[in-house]
């Protein structure tokens, strides 16, 4: 089956899914953290705990069984392609690539951007579908690719 091209801006025949990280495919506990003592709180937080790993989020079940698919394929024949878009940066993208190594997870590609806008990375990435909890993203993301708001009852949603 060939998909038309101007329905979205996919990528050949792969259906192409990113996501966000932290309540998203990793448990609240490091947003948390941000969201009630800062950024210096969270990067000392992400340090200290380099080593271990986030424990699940609400959709890193659907990355386990994504990444479960894709193992049956050679990486450039796989049917899909998934990625990590964040705003962690460095030094807290360690304790995300050692939580995915302990999951035994495939992720494609993954972007640490810092608080860079999102929605140029998912256009250039060629989304089909972007998953995220927090509204700032999804307003300017929805506008490039379909995107859907993962809801997780333990994050208070403070954005307006």
């Amino acid at each position: 089956m060939q998909w038309s091209q101007d329905v979205n801006n996919s990528k050949g025949n792969q259906v192409r899914i990113a996501f966000d990280g932290d309540a998203v495919l990793f448990s609240e506990e490091s947003e948390l953290i941000f969201k009630k003592h800062g950024l210096k709180a969270f990067e000392e937080h992400e340090q200290k705990n380099r080593d271990n790993p986030l424990q699940m989020g609400p959709f890193a079940k659907l990355l386990q069984t994504i990444s479960t698919i894709q193992k049956k394929f050679k990486d450039e024949e796989s049917p899909i392609r998934t990625a990590l878009v964040t705003a962690r940066s460095a030094p807290t993208h360690e304790r995300v690539i050692k939580t995915l190594n302990v999951w035994g997870v495939r992720v494609d590609e993954a972007f640490f951007l810092g608080g860079s806008e999102k929605y140029e990375i998912l256009e250039a990435f060629g989304a089909d579908i972007f998953f995220d909890d927090q509204d700032v993203h999804l307003k300017l993301s929805s506008s490039v690719v379909p995107s859907a708001k993962v809801i997780n009852k333990n994050v208070e949603n403070t954005e307006k």
